[in-house]
């Protein structure tokens, strides 16, 4: 059974193909399901169509209409072919066309597209109407429910695209063909086929592109624009086209790339803009093509690439920029291809850059082929292609090279090809190392090169000549003797830069000048030459480049270039730099200000480079008002403030401005304005008739006020008793009489106000006194004794007064007294206040506040008595002095009382009743260790009987020794009996005794003080005990205080007779606060008294230490910082 079936199945198709064969049209072809009738010039359609074939081919026929009903029964038709034919309208194919999915009709004379006829191709998906007469493209041209893929409307004459007339295939046009019509503009939007992949419009008429022209075109690929007339593409002409890789713009007139107009391209990979007119590349035309690989700019009209004009290419791998006139590549001008791989500069004009320039290519690390044909290169220099160790393509053909610089390849390891042709090697000996690299490195087979110099190896390839052939006996190429030098010019002045070269050839040499790597087409320039015969005919050619009325626009770096036939030299680069000299635009003026308001000064000058502006005051850099934070600089003006001004900111301010040119300088005065005041309140006086009266009235103001005078709100009558000082600031009455009494008047004015005070003068009548020697010598004994009296008083007020001091003392308590005429925040900062004006009174006071000392009534001290003991110590007594006339500017003080004494060496022979007694050398207030039994003072009461007590008392030196005195040795007998306690003498300010000299000081030793007759407090009181613990521990670590590296400083505790002293030195005239403490200045302190007083402070119940702003350390302390303080202080200081 098998066999008969495949004999019928045989049978079968061969009456398939029989049919097929006997259904072929006269002249067709006919095979498999293709009909092919083309190319037999038919004037009409062949009769009796076979119904079978599926491609029907009609193509290069006289067809001027199709008769429907021909295609009738072809139901499986899908391709037909009526190309090249004379039809003038798309043809109906009948029943056939429903299942057409490709009709060709390009070739003939279709004028229009008519919806109505297209309406039959439902399944149509290719369309190709090109090459026909089609004028326009009107709206609804293509009906509904098409499902065209590819539409090819090419090489018509189509100018007019209607928006939207392509709007019924935006489902399914995939490509769009409109390239070779007259087309003159896009409009806006004119396409919104969101699935067109591929859109041709070249070869039209387009001039400009403008924004969002290509909008509604999300899938397109490929868009080709080339070979328009296109010379402008407006910002964001290419908006909307995220996903195009192609794009063709070359063959138009485009003059630049900006960012603007190639904003959205971003998944660009392929820009081709050769052919256009391209001059410059503008660097930030790149910053939207982050993926860009090829960039094809050939055939333009480049003549530069500045640096970074590429750097926004970082994905670049081709760079095609052949064909074009660039003579300079600065330096870095690829910096930022790093992905680069070709880079092709033929046939454009860089041999300045391959034979001068260093780094030209720098940033080309992963660079393989470069190719530089046809460049006039003359020679290689040693760094031109530094950067490129990659590279493993180099074309320097078509280039008359004379020489190569030794090395000048060394850096490219990859290198395979070195392509080099030519005849004008310059073969001496700096060409010896080539032929033997090209040998080691098998690149011979690349190069052609053979020698043009000298005439002994001319025309032989450098691969053939011995390589002790290579020599230098002459230097035909140039070579330069003086360079340019570098100038620094004024502004509108005439420079000029000289170039001397010399060379051994008679070739004559031509000269050029660069600024800034570009020639200078049209400078001034004179050259001369001359000849040297020195050594054999040498020719020694000059060149000045002249530059006149410089500018800025001549800044700049210069250099000669001279060339012959053996090649280019190239000098140094000679900078030239312009300068202006400062002028001021804004010129400081005269400015008058009140105190208190803002001075406002401007200053601003212009020059090149520009000026910097300084300020000075009379000269110096000395501002009150910079120190005190009142001068306030504008960063963004040219004006600086003075704010609240005062009387010290007057002066001349000067403006200078200075840069490299030079300086100029203006001055402007500031006047301060101040109303007239004292310096001194005017005082009353109360003179006798007879004697002289001075008046100062010390006034300020600005300007300086003028002073005058009046008596009784009238003019002062001058007289020959009344003098005046410069000024009338005093006023002196000679030999007062009654009528100079009354009010006198300061009346001081300025321009800004008048300011008046006042003085009263009273006189008092003269009683008259005796003259002679007698009476004189009788007052100054009474005023002498007065005063003896007087400070006999007051010893014993100081007596007193420490013998209650010590009470205080020896009283055991944890609390500080804190001085309650002291401030707590003078105790707290550690600053020194005031000096304390007190009052001492005494049992004899009268009752108009006088002190009548030891009851004698004829001695009285007006206000507050002010004692001072000298060295000797005698006391001086100061009541109410008033200044000398001829001192105008010192006034009266009010007296103060103050009582001195030292800390000197004492020397003691022997004690006696527990007396110290200073020797010649001591100091006017000697200190007592005493027993005052008996006292009824109030503090004193809570203490113990037996708790010794110490009390200061005034001695005087006396000669012998009082009767109850021991002698040394007794005292050491009596060691262990005593009760630590000394006797003392009442408190009388008096006390008889033998003078002691001792070995000790007034401060005494650890062994001295703890004796049964020394001077320490208790043997169990809290102060003898933490005493003895500092002592020990000080002991223990061998530290002995050293007075001289760290000053104490002994306080009393509210003692208004007190007055204290800093190592040697005298603080009766000082500011202090009346505390008991120590105090260690931070510049005078060291380890060891660092270490005592942290001792110390651990021992003793510190209290209200704190640290003063002048970085001072203040601790409080009680009796006993170290052993050698206690014997001073116990007396005075509170207890513990």
């Amino acid at each position: 059974m098998a066999l008969p079936s495949r004999a019928a199945a045989a049978l079968l198709l061969l009456g398939l193909l029989g049919s097929a064969a006997a259904g072929c049209p006269a002249g067709c072809a006919c095979g498999g399901d293709t009909l092919s009738c083309g190319g037999l010039a038919l004037p009409a359609l062949p009769r009796d169509l076979p119904r079978w074939p599926r491609h029907v081919n009609l193509s290069y026929n006289k067809l001027t209409e199709i008769d429907p009903s021909a295609f009738a029964e072809l139901s499986n038709l899908q391709e037909v072919r009526l190309d090249n034919n004379e039809l003038s309208a798309i043809p109906s194919l009948g029943s056939a066309a429903s299942s057409v999915r490709s009709l060709h009709l390009h070739h003939n004379r279709i004028r229009s597209i008519e919806a109505s006829q297209l309406q039959p191709y439902v399944t149509l998906e290719t369309l190709d109407l090109s090459f026909n007469d089609i004028t326009e493209i009107r709206n609804g041209c293509f009906p509904q429910g098409l499902h065209i893929k590819e539409l090819y409307l090419g090489s018509n004459r189509i100018s007019t695209l209607e928006p939207g007339a392509f709007d019924s295939l935006s489902r399914s046009l995939l490509t769009l063909r409109l390239s070779k019509n007259r087309i003159t503009q896009l409009p806006v939007k004119a396409f919104r086929l969101p699935r067109l992949i591929q859109l041709e419009l070249n070869r039209n008429r387009i001039r400009l592109i403008e924004g969002l022209t290509f909008q509604g075109l999300d899938s397109l690929e490929v868009l080709k624009l080339q070979r328009n007339n296109i010379s402008k593409l407006t910002d964001g002409a290419f908006w909307g086209l995220a996903k195009m890789q192609v794009l063709h713009l070359e063959y138009n007139s485009l003059t630049e790339v900006n960012s603007g107009s190639l904003y959205g391209l971003s998944s660009l990979h392929q820009l081709h803009l050769s052919n256009n007119s391209i001059s410059r590349i503008n660097p930030d035309g790149w910053s939207f093509c982050q993926k860009l690989h090829e960039l094809i700019l050939s055939y333009n009209n480049l003549t530069r690439l500045d640096e970074g004009s590429l750097a926004d290419l970082g994905g670049l791998h081709v760079l095609r920029l052949s064909h074009n006139s660039i003579n300079h590549i600065a330096e870095g001008a690829f910096r930022g291809l790093k992905n680069l791989r070709v880079l092709e500069l033929d046939h454009n004009d860089i041999s300045g850059t391959i034979e001068d320039t260093n780094g030209a290519f720098t940033g080309l690390e992963n660079l393989s082929k470069l190719t530089l044909f046809g460049n006039k290169i003359k020679s290689v220099a040693k760094k031109a292609f530094s950067g490129l160790e990659a590279l493993e393509h180099l074309n320097l053909g078509d280039n008359a090279i004379r020489s190569i610089q030794a090395d000048a390849f060394a850096r490219m390891r990859s290198l395979r090809q070195l392509h080099i042709n030519s005849d004008s090697f310059l073969c001496d000996c700096q060409l010896k190392w080539l032929p033997q690299w090209l040998v080691e490195k098998e690149l011979q087979s690349f190069v052609v090169a053979t020698c043009a110099h000298p005439e002994s190896l001319k025309s032989k390839s450098i691969f053939a000549i011995q390589p002790e052939s290579f020599v230098c006996d002459d230097f035909p190429k140039p070579q330069i003797i003086i360079q340019p030098e570098t100038t620094v010019a004024v502004l509108g002045k005439d420079i000029r830069f000289t170039c001397l070269a010399a060379s051994s050839s008679s070739s004559p040499m031509m000269f050029a000048w660069k600024k800034d790597n570009e020639m200078l087409h049209n400078a001034e320039i004179e050259n001369f030459a001359h000849v040297r015969a020195k050594d054999g005919e040498v020719m020694e050619c000059t060149t000045i480049l002249h530059l006149r009325h410089v500018t800025f626009a001549h800044e700049g770096r210069y250099q000669c270039v001279i060339t012959n036939h053996f090649g280019s030299t190239y000098s140094n680069k000679a900078r030239l730099t312009v300068n202006v000299l400062p002028s001021f635009i804004k010129t400081p003026h005269d400015i008058t200000s009140r105190t208190g308001t803002t001075a406002r000064l401007e200053c601003a000058a212009e020059g090149h480079p520009t000026p910097q502006i300084a300020w000075q005051k009379d000269g110096g850099t000395d501002f009150p008002a910079a120190r005190e934070r009142r001068m306030h600089v504008m960063p963004d003006d040219d004006v600086f403030f003075i704010t609240d001004v005062k009387i010290e900111d007057m002066g001349v301010y000067s403006c200078t401005a200075q840069n490299s040119a030079g300086s100029v300088l203006a001055n402007a005065t500031l006047t301060v304005l101040e109303t007239p005041s004292l310096l001194h309140p005017l005082e009353d006086h109360v003179v006798s008739v007879g004697e002289t009266v001075a008046l100062q009235c010390k006034a300020t103001g600005s300007p300086p006020p003028r002073i005058t005078w009046l008596k009784g709100d009238q003019p002062l009558v001058v007289t020959e008793r009344h003098h005046f000082t410069s000024g009338n600031q005093l006023l002196i009455v000679r030999n007062v009489v009654l009528e100079d009494a009354g009010k006198y008047t300061c009346e001081m004015s300025n321009t800004l106000g008048t300011e008046r005070a006042h003085s009263h003068v009273s006189i008092l009548q003269s009683l008259g006194c005796r003259k002679d020697r007698t009476t004189v010598g009788i007052i100054t004994i009474a005023v002498v004794c007065s005063i003896v009296l007087t400070s006999l008083v007051w010893v014993c007020i100081i007596y007193q007064t420490r013998k209650k001091s010590e009470e205080y003392s020896v009283t055991n308590t944890d609390e500080t007294i804190v001085p309650p005429d002291v401030p707590s925040y003078l105790s707290s900062q550690g600053t020194l206040s005031e000096r304390q004006e007190v009052a001492i009174g005494v049992d004899t006071q009268q009752p108009n506040g006088h002190i009548d000392s030891n009851g004698e009534k004829g001695f009285n001290c007006s206000g507050t008595l002010d004692l001072n003991f000298g060295m000797g110590g005698m006391c001086q007594a100061d009541a109410g002095r008033c200044p000398d006339v001829e001192a105008p500017a010192v006034g009266c003080r009010q007296p103060k009382l103050c009582i001195s004494y030292n800390k000197d060496t004492w020397k003691t022979e022997d004690m006696a009743d527990g007396m110290l007694v200073p020797d010649k050398t001591g100091y006017g207030l000697p200190v007592a260790c005493t027993e005052c039994s008996g006292s009824t003072d109030s503090v004193n009461a809570h203490a113990s009987p037996k708790d010794s007590e110490c009390c200061p008392e005034s001695l005087k030196t006396v000669e012998k020794p009082h009767p109850n005195a021991l002698s040394s040795k007794e005292r050491h007998r009596k060691r262990g009996a005593g009760t630590g306690l000394l006797r003392a003498q009442p408190c009388n300010g008096i006390a008889s005794g033998k003078r002691v000299e001792t070995d000790g000081t007034l401060y005494p030793s650890n062994h001295d003080r703890i004796r049964p007759g020394g001077a320490a407090g208790a043997p169990h009181s809290p102060a003898r005990t933490g005493q003895d613990r500092l002592d020990r521990w000080a002991e223990s670590d061998n530290m002995k205080f050293n007075k001289s590296k760290c000053q104490i400083l002994h306080f009393g505790h509210n003692i208004c007779l007190q007055c204290y002293s800093l190592g040697t030195v005298w603080l009766d005239s000082a500011q202090t606060e009346r505390d008991l403490g120590v105090l260690v200045t931070a510049a005078e302190r060291s380890q060891q008294c660092v270490q005592v007083a942290k001792k110390a402070s651990g021992t003793w119940p510190v209290r209200n230490g704190v640290a003063s702003r002048s970085r001072e350390v203040i601790l409080a302390l009680y009796s006993a910082l170290v052993s050698h303080t206690w014997s001073a202080v116990s007396s005075s200081g509170p207890s513990v």
